[in-house]
């Protein structure tokens, strides 16, 4: 008897159960999901590629959006193979060391990616509303340092999140009613009071997402008043259109994060298998899309793509 308490309040495995109502509808949803991660990794590997190899391309926007590629790499790899396992094997079981990691990677590489999505907003910034200096403030040194003042963020805020929920006991089931293990699905599975690990995400949450949105959003209100001060239309549709891909990133990041972290806290009323779909959305969309979206924008990284890619081939 004390063998079977001990077991359940302190487990060695977790067992995800998916989308919470559409379990029998698994093997279908994983096509997608499946198609999602190729495209994920194909274009973000042949997106570091090009900038890697194309000097004329080593200017800070890119050297961000490599950044921001490689965590994307590093998230969908952490989160689909367990993913496809459990759709197409029904293997739902995860090693309690191997959740809490998995957990740890996919909060600290979301921080990282909001990081890099907030560098690149300052390089748009700095490249519309003072465009001589330019050049002499996102020097090659700066963005490294840039680049490893995100990384340590990333690192270093959300390692106390599996030591907050090591020793907890989880009597409550063993049972996570998502896709891959998250903060505050674990969070709802123990049996003690847990507001100081709330309270720590919500602080966490507003540091990082929660901050970068802000700045962001302040960031565009300066360009935007840069950019109405330009003279004609055609210089001001040009300099806009500088920050397009920059904008479908942010819309395409943002909406999905903040809805998952507000349902989690406040949503109780959202049906279950809507707030895991967008959960996943939130972590499987973006690697895919980024890609896409400075492929399709960007006249340089396609001219370069279908150079490298299409013509070879041909």
């Amino acid at each position: 008897m004390s063998t079977t308490n001990k077991t359940s309040v302190h487990p060695t495995s977790f067992f995800l159960l998916g989308i919470p109502g559409l379990e029998t509808a698994h093997i279908w949803i994983s096509i997608p999901f499946c198609l999602v991660y190729m495209m994920a990794v194909l274009g973000n590997g042949a997106l570091l590629f090009i900038i890697k190899s194309d000097h004329s391309l080593h200017e800070p926007m890119y050297l961000f959006l490599s950044m921001l590629s490689v965590a994307d790499l590093i998230l969908t790899t952490t989160t689909l193979p367990k993913i496809l396992s459990l759709f197409w094997f029904n293997d739902g079981e995860i090693n309690f060391e191997a959740c809490l990691m998995q957990m740890y990677l996919i909060h600290s590489l979301s921080t990282m990616e909001s990081g890099f999505i907030l560098a690149m907003a300052f390089d748009r910034y700095v490249a519309i509303c003072n465009p001589l200096r330019h050049p002499t403030v996102l020097t090659h040194t700066v963005i490294e340092s840039l680049g490893l003042v995100i990384l340590f963020r990333g690192v270093v805020l959300i390692s106390p999140y599996p030591l907050l929920l090591r020793w907890l006991p989880y009597c409550k089931t063993t049972i996570i009613s998502h896709t891959y293990c998250e903060f505050m699905a674990l969070v709802e599975l123990v049996c003690v009071p847990t507001r100081i690990q709330r309270v720590y995400g919500l602080i966490i949450a507003f540091l990082t997402g929660g901050m970068d949105f802000i700045l962001i959003m302040c960031s565009y209100v300066l360009i935007l008043r840069a950019v109405f001060n330009l003279p004609s239309n055609d210089a001001r549709l040009k300099t806009l259109g500088t920050c397009g891909s920059h904008v479908w990133v942010i819309l395409v990041f943002y909406p999905p994060a903040f809805f998952s972290f507000l349902t989690h806290r406040f949503g109780h009323h959202i049906a279950p298998h809507v707030h895991i779909f967008v959960a996943n959305i939130y972590i499987l969309i973006p690697p895919m899309v980024n890609p896409i979206i400075y492929g399709i924008k960007t006249k340089h990284i396609r001219k370069r793509f279908l150079k490298v890619f299409i013509v070879k081939n041909a």
